[in-house]
């Protein structure tokens, strides 16, 4: 392949603790491929691989930043050396955008090292290999002062290498080697023209593991022994370099190195340190404070302390298991130098390349959102600069970032003074995409279904996480009612605005709607904002909470409930004071009330009428009028059915004043008087009653032309009846003693209770079915939770009833 110039900032090198530091920009490879070559000038281009690379002195890997690194030893195996002064080493950098390396463009690039300032020993605890270099005079290996330092394969030297042989002391006891054989093993020994060397790969046979102030320690113990004629020379070749002593917190990573090593320190007591520096990549740290880091020693352990995130380092995002969290990483050395009676000065360099494990930074939606702006205002972080939001999805519907900007949604990111970063995004409450929920009184609660697609670190992978965001505001006005009277009708008018939207208007227990109001006479009428309800005050559904044959006192209740939970949220009443003459009212309950209007000439006295059964007079009467009040089943009252009605009948007549006369008195002054009474109930109709009725205390005020609201009261719910049943709790099964109507009665679990409903009516054609029977805590009907006694008249509590 041919030769070409480098392009500019394509290599950056550096000497460094006596090692040629070359670093690759990966921008300017741009995804090819790349190979290294040692270039040798006596055999030629070597490729380098891993085993040459640990055997030689060599490092390949990639610094935090993806970038290639290469260091070398400037004792390595292909290293020129002058003097023990000057080195130079020359790399081929193949370059192909084939994976085989065809087509491959070669950049030859020579690197020189200046290293003149060597201490008595030097050792290099690298990735890949330990080294240890002491200073010594003895005698070249080779004649031929190049080749012993050029040569790619030192067993071609084998006549000069038998002269040194290597004595290795491992567990499994001592081992006498040849230099050669050494080699074949994977290590590299050799001398300078001052120096002896010793580089080994870690954990060989040859070494051994201890732990040394907790930190393992791998070791390789030897002697270098140099015999020729008259000569013994005996060096100890000994090296022990760190093999763990990392450890982590959320927010640091610690990076631990003994300060003594007993095998590097023969005579402790002698041992002093000189001097303790730090690096990051090929840089030394003079001031390790200024940048965060903390350089810290004591008798027994030298520390280095590193912030996550710390500048020098990367924080990179990561997925793990579907989880988004950060991995930091960095590139540190340490040189300890110090002295001691047995080696004078010993430099001890540490390159560690460390990164963390994977930490979940499980990400946080945050609601900034402003009710009264009717906006939400969702942040979500927080995330380093390399990740970007791809997609959304709002309600499930999903959207690319460009859909979700036409459509009216703001997404924007938001930077923090730490780096980090959060996704912002922006939608009306009044979206179609958001969902509406009304909720208590007037209030609506809506809800933002947000999940997000985001592209995280740089494989861009992609995650996902989703989020509810909620925010109830009070936005519906609740209707505020007017009530009014007439003389003869009551009347109701209420703003229309979220009727049937929200709420359904009730009267009683039953819906208000066109059938109910045709039924009972009521006339409703709508414009474009309220509703008018008229309702007569002799129609069904009117409480009359007095009545004389002076004044009536009518009341009518409308309950405003949920569309969905029936739950009753504020209630109208409208309650006035009538003046009526003559009157005939039929009550749910079986009660007759009548004013009977005085119409004869001559005018009759008005106390003096009567109903069939004579025992029952006026209650109220003056001259013009009486009152009459009684029940369905008493003072005579007759009944027969006419389809699907109940007729209850009875007679309001006067007894006539006679003359006395000789025989039997049939003289008299006084008119005829004969009103006939009828009520009609619906035969078919279901009669629902309470075992207790509502405390009258609690009933609404009243007055003429008012309308009164009660919020959240539940109404005493009454059907209209022909049948007089009444219904009461016994004390015991005795059925002798009754709680009282209003009494509250607290039973233990399992506990019996003796329900009695009896129905009074005497007509043979009516009999008491109970149907559905339940206990509640209020008097409302509708009141939750409640329990079941009857339900379709079969007993699913424990309770005795009798009929």
């Amino acid at each position: 392949s041919a030769l070409y110039v480098l392009p500019p900032g394509f290599v950056e090198s550096s000497c460094r603790s006596r090692i040629f530091w070359m670093k690759l920009n990966k921008l300017l490879l741009q995804g090819k491929f790349f190979q290294l070559e040692i270039y040798d000038p006596y055999s030629g281009p070597v490729l380098l691989d891993e085993n040459l690379a640990s055997r030689c002195g060599y490092v390949l890997s990639e610094d935090v930043w993806g970038n290639p690194v290469f260091r070398a030893s400037v004792l390595g195996c292909h290293v020129a050396n002058e003097a023990d002064e000057l080195f130079s080493l020359t790399v081929n950098i193949k370059v192909s955008s084939f994976s085989s390396m065809r087509a491959a463009v070669t950049y030859t690039y020579p690197m020189y090292c200046s290293y003149a300032s060597w201490a008595s020993r030097e050792i290099v605890c690298e990735e890949n290999y330990m080294e240890v270099s002491v200073k010594t005079d003895v005698p070249a290996v080779s004649n031929d002062y190049t080749v012993a330092w050029m040569s790619a394969l030192p067993e071609t030297q084998n006549v000069a290498y038998q002269q040194w042989q290597l004595m290795f002391v491992s567990p499994s006891g001592r081992k006498r080697i040849t230099v050669s054989d050494a080699v074949k093993l994977g290590y590299s020994f050799n001398n300078t023209l001052s120096r002896v060397y010793l580089r080994a790969p870690y954990h060989s046979n040859e070494s051994d593991v201890s732990v040394v102030s907790g930190v393992n320690m791998n070791m390789v113990t030897s002697t270098s022994m140099y015999r020729q004629r008259w000569l013994l020379l005996l060096i100890d070749t000994t090296v022990s370099c760190p093999v763990d002593g990392i450890s982590f917190t959320d927010t640091t990573l610690t990076w631990t190195v003994p300060r003594v090593i007993p095998t590097l320190v023969v005579q402790e007591s002698t041992f002093l340190s000189k001097s303790i520096v730090m690096g990051v990549d090929d840089q030394v740290i003079v001031n390790p404070e200024e940048m965060s880091y903390s350089l810290e020693h004591n008798e027994t352990h030298i520390r280095i302390i590193i912030p996550i995130g710390a500048e020098g380092g990367k924080l990179e995002s990561s997925i793990s298991g579907g989880v988004y969290g950060v991995i930091y990483s960095i590139d540190l050395f340490l040189e300890h130098t110090w002295t001691d009676a047995g080696w004078q000065t010993t430099k001890y360099t540490v390159i560690k390349s460390i990164t963390t494990p994977f930490m979940p930074q499980i990400p946080t939606v945050i609601n900034n959102t402003v009710p009264e702006e009717r906006l939400f205002n969702v942040a979500f972080g927080h995330f380093l600069p390399d990740v970007s939001l791809v997609a959304i999805a709002i309600g499930n519907v999903p959207f690319t970032l460009r859909e979700a900007q036409h459509h009216g949604f703001r997404i924007y990111e938001t930077p923090f003074s730490n780096g980090t970063k959060a996704f912002i995004l922006e939608v009306s409450f009044d979206d179609p995409y958001v969902l509406k929920e009304y909720v208590n009184r007037n209030e609506t609660k809506y809800t933002l279904l947000v999940n997000y697609t985001l592209s995280v670190g740089p494989e861009m992978t992609l995650y996902y996480h989703s989020a509810e965001v909620e925010c109830v505001i009070a936005d519906i006005e609740i209707p505020e009612a007017v009530g009014d009277c007439d003389e003869e009708n009551l009347y109701l008018t209420l703003p229309t605005f979220g009727l049937h939207q929200y709420w359904d208007l009730y009267l009683g227990n039953k819906l208000l709607n066109r059938h109910l109001a045709l039924t009972n006479g009521y006339l409703a009428a709508t414009n474009s904002t309220h509703l008018i309800l008229q309702i007569p005050l002799f129609a069904g559904g009117i409480i009359y909470e007095q009545v004389s044959f002076q004044k009536i006192k009518a009341r009518f209740d409308v309950a405003l409930r949920k569309v969905r939970t029936m739950e009753t949220l504020w209630m109208f009443s409208v309650s006035c004071s009538f003046n009526s003459s003559a009157f005939i009212i039929c009550h749910p309950d079986g009660t007759i009330m009548i004013s009977a209007q005085m119409k004869t000439v001559p005018a009759i006295d008005m106390s003096k009428t009567k109903l069939r059964d004579s025992s029952c007079k006026p209650r109220e009467y003056n001259e013009a009028h009486a009152f009459f009040k009684f029940h369905v089943t008493t003072c005579g009252t007759s009944v027969r059915f006419e389809g699907d009605h109940i007729i209850y009948e009875n007679e309001i007549s006067y007894e006539k004043e006679t003359l006395p006369g000789q025989n039997t008195p049939t003289i008299t002054r006084d008119p005829d008087y004969r009103l006939t009474v009828l009520c009609y109930y619906q035969a078919k109709e279901t009669l629902v009653l309470g075992a207790f009725s509502s405390d009258p205390a609690t009933s609404s005020p009243f007055g003429s032309g008012t309308m009164v609201p009660h919020s959240n009261t539940a109404a005493y719910r009454r059907v209209r009846q022909a049948l007089n049943v009444v219904s009461r709790v016994s004390k015991d099964e005795s059925f002798m003693e009754f709680y009282e109507p209003s009494m509250a009665i607290l039973k233990r679990p399992m506990e019996p209770v003796f329900l009695e409903v009896e129905l009074k009516d005497k007509s043979p054609s009516v009999e008491l079915y109970l149907e559905n029977c339940w206990a509640a805590t209020s008097p409302d009907f509708n009141s939750t939770p409640r329990w079941n006694i009857t339900v379709d008249g079969q007993v699913v509590l424990n309770v005795q009833c009798t009929h």
